[in-house]
């Protein structure tokens, strides 16, 4: 079951019903939606693919997604799940335009990498940012990623392969069973959709090895694969 996580500012809270309008307002958002590099989802598309989060992945068990809060108001969206770009697990984080700014994306990541070394067991993790987005890039290189490999799209376009150690000092990764950030957490200015953690990743149906382009909610571009899953 998908735990809740807290960071010095932030919620990380399991997605319930009432919430399925603040997830489709964020992946509808032009902004989010180009920084992310995809294209804009039809709104029955992501309704179907909130629907399908709350009884496919979370019954099933397929991986962690969550919402991110911020003195009570919804600031984004974040994800640990596998991921089909290499053997192992992605992070995802996208922010809401309007926490931007404000350091929250370093901190969704920091709490990310905590429950991925202590709760999941991994020893790293991964990341997609795209080329262009220099200021997502500039702050995972801050928290400890290096680059691994360049992920060309079938349009020409280049996503970087980012991955870091999960016990790498710098990212504030911390030890014990409690999953809070770490005193004196910099205020990072965080631009993009997603703190670079970005989307535009792939995710395996271990049942069904069918691979989808997850986006920042599990793929957008993937709900109706999602769904028939569901089936």
């Amino acid at each position: 079951m998908t735990p809740v996580l807290r960071t010095e500012r932030l919620d990380f809270l399991p997605y319930r019903p009432e919430h399925e309008d603040h997830f489709v307002a964020l992946l509808r958002d032009e902004e989010v939606c180009r920084w992310m590099g995809q294209d804009l989802v039809p709104e029955a598309q992501l309704r179907e693919l909130f629907r399908a989060i709350l009884t496919d992945v979370y019954p099933q068990r397929r991986f962690d997604v969550w919402g991110l809060w911020t003195e009570g108001a919804y600031a984004g969206h974040a994800e640990v799940k596998p991921t089909g770009n290499v053997d192992g697990h992605e992070l995802v984080t996208a922010l809401a335009p309007g926490h931007w700014g404000h350091g929250l994306g370093g901190e969704a990541v920091r709490g990310l990498l905590r429950y991925a070394a202590e709760d999941l067991g991994l020893t790293e993790a991964y990341g997609m940012v795209g080329a262009e987005n220099t200021a997502s890039l500039a702050m995972c290189r801050r928290l400890g990623f290096r680059h691994l490999r360049d992920v060309v799209g079938d349009d020409g376009s280049v996503t970087k392969l980012m991955v870091i150690s999960t016990k790498d000092p710098d990212n504030g990764t911390k030890t014990g069973t409690e999953n809070r950030a770490a005193t004196g957490t910099e205020n990072r200015a965080a631009t993009g959709a997603a703190t670079g953690t970005k989307t535009g990743t792939e995710t395996t149906d271990t049942r069904t090895k069918n691979r989808a382009d997850t986006g920042a909610a599990a793929g957008a571009a993937a709900a109706a694969a999602v769904v028939e899953d569901a089936v």
